[in-house]
C-alpha cells in the first residue's frame, strides 16, 4: 500500500496567520503544512483516509485523491474532522455511501453535529451520504486488518491505527503500555511531535524521540508540527531512522 501524507501541520497550519517567523516566511515547500491527515492507497484500489481536516479539499486536489472508500477517525477535534462535508464530492462521484470508523466519542460527536450526513442512499447526492461505525477492537476493511491503538490526548482517549507494518499515532500525550505492545515490529511509524517544549496534550520532540527509541520502527516520521519546527533545522537534529514528514510525502509500505 501507499501512504500519502495529506498534511503534517498542527491545528493552526503553517504558515500561521499573522506570523512572520522564519518558518512561516520560508520558501521551502516542506515548511508549508496543512492540517494533519493522511490517505492510504491500497493495492486493491481502495483509498482510506485517516481524518478529514478542514484542508481536505485542497489536499485532495493537490495529491489527486480521486476516490475515498472509508475514513478512519482518530478523534473529533475540528482540525481532524471539519472537512467531513468534502466527502460529498466522493459520494457524488462514486454513487456510494462512505463508512466512517472511530471510537464512541467520535461516533457521538459526528451523530450529534453531522447527523444530516448519516443516511442511506436515496438517489439524492447533494449532501454527504455516510455511515458511522463505532469500533472497539480490530476489524477487517477491504481485506486489511485495521488495529485501533488507544492513546491519551490530554484527558481524553483517542485512537491511533495500525495497518500491517505501518502505524499512525497523532495528537498523543501518552501511549499506554498495552498500546505499546500493538506498535512492535513496524516498518513505518507516523508519530506526533508538536514542538520543542512540553505541552499538556501532545508529546514534544524529546518525548517523541523517546517513544521512537522504544517502539523501534525501522523508520519513524514526525507529524502534527507547529511552525516552531523548521524543516531543515529539525531534520539536522534527528537520528538516522527518524525523519521530518512533510505535506505530499509518499511512503510505500508492505
Amino acid at each position: 500500500m501507499q501512504l500519502v501524507m495529506l498534511g503534517v501541520g498542527s491545528s493552526a497550519g503553517t504558515p500561521v496567520i499573522g506570523c512572520s517567523c522564519n518558518t512561516c516566511r520560508s520558501d521551502n515547500p516542506k515548511n508549508k503544512r496543512t492540517r494533519c491527515s493522511a490517505a492510504i492507497r491500497l493495492s486493491t484500489g481502495e483509498v482510506v483516509l485517516i481524518d478529514t481536516g478542514p484542508d481536505l479539499r485542497q489536499q485532495a486536489l493537490r495529491e489527486s485523491i480521486n476516490r475515498v472508500d472509508a475514513v478512519l477517525y482518530t478523534h473529533p477535534h475540528a482540525d481532524h474532522l471539519h472537512g467531513i462535508d468534502d466527502l460529498r464530492a466522493y459520494c457524488q462521484l462514486q454513487r456510494q455511501q462512505i463508512p466512517l470508523y472511530g471510537n464512541a466519542a467520535v461516533a457521538d460527536h459526528i451523530t450529534a453535529k453531522f447527523s444530516y450526513a448519516l443516511r442511506e442512499p436515496s438517489g439524492y447526492w447533494d449532501l454527504p451520504i455516510l455511515r458511522m461505525q463505532q469500533v472497539d477492537g480490530a476489524f477487517n476493511l477491504f481485506g486489511q486488518t485495521i488495529i485501533p491503538v488507544p492513546v491519551k490526548h490530554g484527558r481524553i482517549g483517542i485512537l491511533g491505527y495500525r495497518i500491517g507494518k505501518m502505524a499512525y499515532v497523532t495528537d498523543v500525550s501518552e501511549i499506554p503500555a498495552e498500546s505499546m505492545s500493538l506498535l512492535q515490529d513496524l516498518d513505518v511509524l507516523l508519530l506526533d511531535c508538536l514542538r520543542y517544549t512540553p505541552h499538556t496534550t501532545h508529546i514534544h520532540l524529546e518525548q517523541s524521540l523517546a517513544y521512537a527509541s522504544l517502539i523501534k520502527a525501522r523508520q519513524t516520521y514526525l507529524i502534527h508540527m507547529t511552525h516552531e519546527m523548521e524543516y531543515e533545522t529539525l531534520a539536522a537534529q534527528l537520528p538516522p531512522n527518524v525523519h521530518v514528514a512533510y505535506d505530499g510525502l509518499r511512503l510505500e509500505v508492505a
